[in-house]
């Protein structure tokens, strides 16, 4: 029930009753006190759906059509971790019955669901698998914030080891999507169409990182570049900047490692990762050399982030690169506050050993950092920026360049990439 369960479970909710499962009783006592924590759901949804919230497997039974949709992270050396799929299968194996369909949506490598998933279903049910219970694969494209992009109005991918599952399949998500259905040929081409949609992403992406870096060397601004690039009809216009999250900076390693295990490597999906990787270590790194050549001592001033989510209007700090600026900048004994208007203060500082720091208890800083543009700091916009800002020679670092540059005071030094 997190950030793809929940609104699949409320959209079903809508119209017949769905057990809503999830390990965590924490989050399971929140969503049944209409409360949920990633502000996906409005609380007055909550109270309407016929979602059935449980932590007790057993309710499962009940069930004949089961949607797997748990988190598919990487470990420390960037392999897939698929510890949460197989807990999962395992645990819908001791539930599932002759006629079941069990459906994954969790982000897998191109094989993964019949090669891995499918094994533990029939190890733990004594089921077979094409005979007495079925298994189909249908991508989540789930964008936490979005308010336009939902699950009901984003076309569905949808496939099945066989044409009557998909039938089914088919007809069961087109109950709820408005947006239509795509059959895929097969499980693994809809496994490999969902990392291939972030790949595409974080490779232009570096892309644009990287000329970023080209360009703060030959003192060009990257967004006046872009900008005149778009003007071309076929030109895609994508910008620099921090890739976090559980999708863009995780998918491409899944394909990789797939690749590696035929024997290919893939030079420029792992390249692209190399570069989005360490762009937050730059940006820390430039911050503390323009410091110096302005003649400040890093350990004697105060730097400021503003945001820390992985991205904008959304809690989730789930692989979030703003934390390798301030873990680069502490490597210099730089005082840094933290304050992000959406984050939740615990888990920021369970995840990430970070306090963060309210609005009004923000201190004066040499450097304040608009890492993550959230609404709440454009709309007070340049005037309440600036008196963040410690004196007239402080610095201002506009990452994803959303603060108007048109009116930006002088008086400070402006950055952005």
């Amino acid at each position: 029930m997190g950030y793809v369960g929940l609104p699949v479970a409320i959209a079903f909710g809508a119209l017949s009753d769905v057990v809503g499962f999830d390990i965590d009783k924490d989050r399971i006592g929140e969503l049944k006190a209409k409360y949920d924590k990633t502000g996906e759901i409005a609380p007055e949804v909550l109270a309407e759906t016929r979602v059935l919230f449980t932590s007790d497997h057993a309710q499962l039974r009940k069930a004949d059509f089961h949607i797997v949709a748990v988190p598919t992270p990487i470990n420390d050396v960037k392999n897939p971790d698929m510890e949460a799929l197989m807990a999962a299968s395992k645990t819908l194996g001791g539930v599932i019955k002759n006629g079941d369909i069990v459906v994954y949506e969790s982000t897998v490598y191109p094989g993964a669901t019949e090669e891995i998933c499918v094994p533990i279903l029939e190890q733990e049910s004594g089921l077979t698998c094409g005979i007495d219970f079925n298994v189909a694969y249908s991508p989540e494209r789930i964008n936490p914030s979005d308010k336009e992009h939902t699950f009901a109005n984003i076309v569905k991918v949808v496939s099945a080891q066989d044409q009557q599952t998909l039938d089914i399949v088919h007809n069961v998500y087109g109950c709820v999507v408005s947006a239509g259905i795509y059959d895929a040929p097969s499980i693994k081409v809809a496994e490999a169409a969902k990392v291939v949609e972030n790949i595409q992403r974080d490779v232009n992406i570096a892309l644009m990182n990287q000329l970023a870096l080209i360009f703060e060397k030959l003192n060009i601004d990257t967004n006046d570049v872009l900008n005149a690039a778009a003007t071309k009809w076929n030109f895609l216009k994508f910008s620099p900047g921090l890739v976090g999250g559980h999708c863009i900076g995780i998918d491409p390693y899944y394909l990789a490692y797939r690749a590696a295990k035929t024997g290919y490597v893939p030079d420029l999906i792992l390249s692209a990762r190399s570069i989005n990787n360490g762009l937050g270590n730059y940006i820390a790194s430039r911050i503390i050399k323009i410091m110096l050549q302005a003649g400040y001592s890093p350990k004697e001033h105060i730097v400021t982030v503003l945001g820390l989510t992985y991205k904008e209007n959304t809690p989730d700090t789930r692989n979030t690169k703003v934390v390798d600026i301030i873990n680069e900048l502490k490597q210099y004994d730089v005082e840094v506050q933290v304050n992000d208007v959406h984050a939740d203060p615990d888990i920021v500082h369970t995840e990430h050993q970070i306090e963060l720091v309210g609005l009004s208890k923000l201190k004066p800083a040499k450097v304040v950092i608009l890492a993550v543009p959230h609404d709440t700091y454009l709309d007070r916009g340049w005037d309440w920026i600036l008196t963040l800002v410690q004196d007239e020679r402080g610095i201002v670092y506009d990452i994803k360049g959303k603060l108007g540059r048109e009116d930006s005071p002088s008086e400070i030094q402006v950055l952005r990439l």
